[in-house]
């Protein structure tokens, strides 16, 4: 096996025991044992446990982003959009579980799922941008909703990766729904109805 071969075959084991157990739970003793190697193979190709789950989250992440690149840069209407996005994460969930579990599940350091959301509320956020100046909307705020919007999406997709039912279309168009109607009606200056605990 070439040394390129060994570090394609140890990014997989690593992309399946992290996703199995955890970046914490995992010893580079499992991993060398998947891998059927010496535990010295791992350090030379990866320094170590957090070097091997750095490589694995970097392909995770833009085969991801790659999917979603693609999906947006078609074009079309917001909802349209939307209806793609939520479609791909779904799509991802469901064939891509083990690097779905990888990017959601603990990780050290900041967070790995809420840098990859962070990146795919800019994207969004470069769009509705768009949208809400056309609109008469203070393009200013499309970051946060971008933020909401995804985040909403990635916590179904948690979901639904341990329930998968309804199908993934039905939750796509559920998910599209409940956003796009709460888009579609977005007052420009909106106001909590209550203060306090007490009705307005």
């Amino acid at each position: 096996m070439t040394g390129a071969q060994r570090r394609e075959q140890l990014v997989a084991v690593g992309r399946s025991v992290f996703a199995e157990r955890g970046y914490d739970a995992t010893s580079i003793e499992e991993l060398a044992v998947r891998a059927d190697v010496s535990k010295p193979v791992v350090y030379e190709h990866f320094g170590g446990k957090e070097g091997l789950y750095a490589a694995v989250v970097d392909r995770e992440m833009q085969r991801l982003l790659d999917r979603f690149t693609s999906a947006l840069a078609e074009g079309g209407s917001p909802r349209a959009l939307l209806e793609r996005a939520a479609l791909v994460l779904l799509d991802y969930v469901d064939s891509d579980t083990d690097g779905f579990r990888v990017l959601s599940r603990d990780s050290p350091g900041s967070g790995t799922y809420s840098s990859l959301l962070g990146e795919l509320a800019r994207r969004v956020e470069f769009l509705l941008a768009e949208q809400f100046a056309a609109r008469g909307f203070d393009p200013r705020l499309a970051g946060l909703y971008s933020t909401a919007l995804v985040g909403m999406v990635a916590l179904v997709g948690q979901w639904w990766l341990e329930h998968r039912s309804p199908g993934r279309e039905e939750v796509a168009a559920r998910l599209v729904d409940l956003a796009y109607s709460g888009l579609s009606r977005l007052d420009p200056a909106p106001a909590l109805r209550t203060t306090g605990d007490q009705p307005a």
